[in-house]
């Protein structure tokens, strides 16, 4: 069973995990660190992630994905100097981002960033909850 840092507390209904992209389950990682290569080797070392496409961002740097037993889980990247210190995101899977976005601006929530499309098709957006918790959701389409 692939490791990662969240995982749902008990059983699916169905008894097995729930398939990729299920909406409400965690469709993304994402690491933002002082040190991309010192955290990658962290993790890899604890939990066996490997490495797959790095990106660049120009000068925001490299976006390096990591895989979880050979599925893309997530990415690592250093974070910007903007950012007080590091930490994960996780990003929730929805059916459609514009729908999802509009849930949670109604609900109370702030956009920060978003929505926007992602290298390999999909759609993020980037949250505020009403306490000022950070979230992200993802979406197979606008």
């Amino acid at each position: 069973m692939a490791q990662a840092l969240s995982r749902p507390n008990g059983e699916s209904p169905s008894g097995g995990p729930p398939a990729p992209g299920t909406p409400g389950t965690i469709g993304w990682h994402e690491l933002q660190t002082d040190d991309l290569n010192s955290a990658f080797a962290f993790y890899s070392g604890l939990f066996g992630w490997t490495k797959s496409d790095a990106i660049d961002m120009g000068p925001m740097g490299t976006y390096q994905i990591f895989k979880i037993d050979e599925v893309q889980a997530g990415g690592m990247m250093t974070k910007t100097p903007q950012t007080p210190r590091p930490f994960w995101l996780y990003y929730i899977n929805v059916e459609a981002i514009d729908a999802a976005a509009a849930r949670a601006t109604k609900a109370g929530g702030k956009i920060c960033n978003g929505p926007l499309e992602v290298p390999g098709g999909q759609w993020i957006v980037q949250c505020f909850d009403p306490q000022g918790a950070m979230f992200a959701m993802v979406a197979p389409q606008r």
